[in-house]
């Protein structure tokens, strides 16, 4: 077969934030098969969550099925009920505005600031005094942690202390992160967590809820187990939910945990290179990492068409069109048909987040060839010159 006649073999998938397993997943998954204990319960989910306690450094942790049954949760604890404000994120995934609705209480959007592209503390402080004043008296804020980006979390609690309001943090995306030298997901009343295959750390599936609290911990953990008083027949006192982490999922667990730092490392110095390549280019902002303490779960740019000559939308495609996924930042809750009737509390900087950002590949398992490849197709479209990766 001639030269010609051979077709060109297709770069390699690069998928944007793939699952990364590590050997030991595996060892315990096969361990925790073999001993039979497959059920949501077993000696890996109790030592998976007392080994992420402490990784945290907080006193308790309960494994469930997901980060959403995680704030479901915790705002059933934090007493939400029907028609309550709950404070929330309007740059995030749906997850925590959905909890919010499972619980009857009424999502109250709150735009980011320029700084973190997270939740703006006066114009949380402003929209609680609002509330009040309509004597309707919140119980919770919850305050997402995009990207791998902490929120600025002590004005946020200090309004939450002033006004008696729950905090909860949502860390889905920011397990490995630390703000002012604290981590992530701590910086609440209670944190959640996500596991699934995209995240820091993966499990296929599942989420975790971390408290000081011991009674939340408990109250947690009795619900997520259909509520079973303990009695020798089935009986129960209060609704419950089939919320537990299976015993196998939580041995996967734990061998993710123990490769958590060298991941955040690596994801770390994913962004920095992308940093060192492109911030040049005018017309490229990125994600602020001001104090580089985000676990840069995903490295995030702003395009400004006007400036750089080429729109987000013609980035992402070219990069598609190369077999290298991509993503635009999150579409604003505000914007969603589903809660397009809850209010909103300024909204601009989140719809230009969303309108110019985009999400590169960042995956730990990525390597300097990897970066590469994107940086030079980037670079390619603003100069104007043929791509070749």
């Amino acid at each position: 077969m001639s030269d010609s006649d051979t077709s060109k073999t297709s770069p390699p998938r690069l998928y944007l934030s793939p699952p990364h397993m590590a050997a030991g997943s595996r060892e315990r998954l096969v361990q925790a098969f073999d001993s039979n204990w497959v059920a949501p319960v077993g000696p890996d989910l109790d030592a998976f969550e007392a080994e992420f306690a402490a990784y945290l450094g907080v006193k308790h942790a309960v494994a469930l099925a997901s980060c959403t049954a995680a704030l479901h949760l915790a705002l059933r604890f934090a007493g939400v009920t029907d028609g309550q404000p709950v404070f929330v994120s309007d740059l995030t995934f749906v997850a925590p505005a959905n909890a919010i609705r499972y619980v009857g209480g009424q999502p109250v959007f709150i735009d980011s600031e320029r700084s973190t592209w997270n939740m703006d503390a006066e114009l949380l402080r402003a929209a609680v005094q609002r509330a009040i004043e309509r004597n309707q008296q919140p119980k919770a804020v919850i305050a997402v942690d995009i990207f791998g980006q902490s929120a600025d979390m002590q004005p946020i609690r200090q309004v939450c202390e002033e006004f008696g309001m729950f905090l909860i943090e949502d860390a889905a995306e920011a397990l490995g992160a630390t703000y002012h030298g604290q981590p992530a997901g701590t910086l609440g009343d209670i944190g959640c967590f996500s596991f699934n295959g995209n995240k820091m750390l993966t499990t296929s599936s599942g989420g975790m809820l971390v408290t000081n609290d011991a009674q939340c911990a408990a109250k947690v953990r009795h619900w997520a187990t259909q509520a079973r008083d303990p009695a020798v027949h089935y009986e129960h006192s209060e609704l419950g939910h089939n919320y537990r982490m299976s015993n196998l999922l939580a041995a996967v667990g734990r061998g993710q945990l123990e490769v958590l730092n060298e991941h955040v490392s690596t994801r770390r110095k994913i962004h920095r290179a992308y940093r060192e390549a492109l911030e040049d280019l005018k017309g490229i902002e990125f994600i602020p990492n001001k104090r580089d303490e985000s676990s840069c779960w995903l490295t995030c740019v702003l395009i400004d068409e006007a400036v750089l000559g080429v729109s987000r939308e013609e980035i992402r495609l070219e990069l598609e069109q190369q077999n290298i996924e991509s993503r635009p930042c999150w579409k604003p809750m505000h914007l969603q048909p589903c809660f397009a009737d809850a209010p909103m509390i300024g909204g601009a900087v989140a719809e230009q987040i969303f309108q110019q950002g985009l999400c590169l590949p960042s995956g730990s398992g990525m390597n300097d060839h990897d970066v590469s490849r994107v940086v030079s197709i980037i670079r390619a479209m603003v100069s104007g010159v043929a791509i070749n990766v």
